[in-house]
């Protein structure tokens, strides 16, 4: 093998050559949202890109029908590179803007990037194919698009049907307000509806005939409430109250529902404390004299943190440099800053990391790799894939110091020219990473070994339960 060819300058000069279509990719995804599972036009924008490119398409995978494989290559090694393309609902905000500016009420926006996510990944995929093929190195490369990270977990169905498990290593990265390595590991998590059926009845002329299900729900959140006193510190339950019985206060509510959300470091943890919420759902169920049915909706498995592919990622990044932002670009988040986001917005994302973000608008630096692994307080689905095959993910700041996920201040910066340099190096990044693992087989070696004792050598057991398809959660995203 020319070791040239897959060197990280190598990469790199193919990621530049590619950077623009994807960058205006991913601008053409900010600007059409979808929800989780009905990402269609997302799908088709990347589905056109990547096949112009030359991967070969498999749609409809996991039974989705915004999940797709794209392919290049031929013979192993493979490598994988996860992209996602949802939206958050009620987010849709003006491009640019430092106030709040919404383009259509009640309509999706891309609060967390991930319209940059995929794109970013694509770009990865589509460099790193190049290379391969421009000195005709064996090894194989696939782009999984991957739906409904934000709610419905697309990638924990396909690990439940084997869509990764003959990878030899998985790569991914998220736009964030740092440049880092991944080193967390996440927060289990487990979600579902709490569905009560009680009786209607006229609520003056014969309440005692009504048994309702609103009363059920409200007592279940009271029950939760005294829970969280006597639960691990690191668990978190949140919940939504998603039907309410209607409107009409003179009527006895028949049905009510809630969704929780239940989160703990270690799934088999966030499951034994889902189940004593199930059993105050029934309490407050026989309280009510109504019936109560679960369904759960989504779940995901913590991170398994890989060393073998961080140090090597860290190493890339380390000799790539942060993005090269400008005064423009820091003209922008400096009246960002000032404007739409407060000192505990800013004081959030410098806490974390010391000095090193104090006084900065944007981040034009690498965060040192961390002494110990901790626990991000957030649930992915990523988790799943690094269950099942050695996974690393990387960080690269898109946004300025103190923007929060989930909010119109992420959405107004998500098709910046700041945010597409910041994907540039995570594209960079993910593909001299996993060139890395085609050039040297020890360190695909040393990443399983990990791995393996990671794991204690156990299989991949998915969280949501077999009867559960992504057809019973359409139209579900929250």
């Amino acid at each position: 093998m020319n070791n040239d060819s897959l060197s990280l300058e190598e990469i790199a000069r193919r990621v530049d050559a590619k950077s623009k279509a994807f960058c205006d990719s991913s601008d053409r995804i900010w600007a059409m949202p979808e929800l989780a599972f009905e990402e269609h036009r997302a799908v088709e924008e990347q589905i056109t890109m990547l096949q112009a490119e030359g991967f070969r398409v498999t749609r409809n995978v996991g039974g989705m029908a915004t999940a797709f494989i794209a392919e290049a290559g031929q013979g192993g090694p493979i490598v994988g590179i996860l992209g996602e393309f949802d939206a958050l609902p009620d987010l849709a905000q003006k491009s640019g803007l430092t106030e709040h500016a919404p383009t259509k009420s009640g309509t999706p926006g891309h609060g967390c990037g991930h319209n940059l996510l995929g794109s970013g990944s694509a770009l990865a995929a589509v460099a790193l194919k190049d290379a391969l093929e421009g000195e005709g190195i064996a090894g194989t490369v696939r782009y999984y698009g991957c739906p409904a990270e934000e709610s419905g977990s697309g990638k924990t169905f396909m690990a439940r049907e084997g869509l990764f498990d003959d990878l030899d290593a998985a790569f991914c990265w998220h736009p964030n307000v740092i440049n880092e390595v991944s080193t967390m590991s996440s927060l289990a998590c487990v979600q579902a509806y709490f569905r009560f059926k009680g009786r209607a009845a006229h609520a003056a002329a014969s309440p005692h005939l009504g048994r309702s299900a609103l009363d059920a729900v409200e007592l279940m959140n009271v029950g939760v409430n005294y829970m969280r006193e006597h639960m691990p510190s690191d668990a978190r339950v949140h919940y939504a109250t998603t039907n309410t019985g209607g409107i009409a206060p003179n009527v006895v509510q028949a049905y009510a529902e809630s969704l929780y959300l239940v989160r703990s470091p270690h799934l088999p943890d966030a499951m034994t404390l889902f189940e004593r919420v199930k059993k105050i759902a029934e309490g407050a169920a026989l309280m009510t004299e109504t019936s109560v049915e679960v369904q759960i909706t989504d779940a995901t498995s913590n991170i398994v943190p890989n060393k073998a592919l961080q140090d090597a990622m860290y190493e890339n990044m380390q000799r790539l440099g942060p993005p090269a932002f400008d005064a423009v670009d820091v003209a922008f988040a400096d009246k960002l800053q000032k404007a739409a986001l407060t000192h505990a917005d800013i004081q959030e994302s410098v806490k974390s990391h010391g000095s090193v973000l104090k006084g900065k608008a944007l981040h034009d630096g690498v965060l040192a790799m961390p002494e110990r692994e901790g626990v991000m307080m957030g649930s992915t689905d990523v988790g799943d894939v690094s269950w099942v095959v050695p996974t690393a993910q990387c960080h690269a700041a898109c946004f300025a110091v103190g923007t929060a996920f989930h909010t119109w201040q992420l959405v107004t910066q998500g098709n910046l020219p700041a945010a597409h340099k910041g994907m540039v190096l995570a594209a960079k990044a993910m593909a001299s990473t996993a060139a890395d693992c085609l050039r040297n087989p020890d360190l695909i070696a040393r990443a399983k070994a990990e791995l393996k004792e990671r794991t204690g050598g156990k299989p991949y057991v998915c969280p949501i339960p077999p009867d559960v398809t992504p057809d019973d959660l359409h139209g579900k995203a929250a």
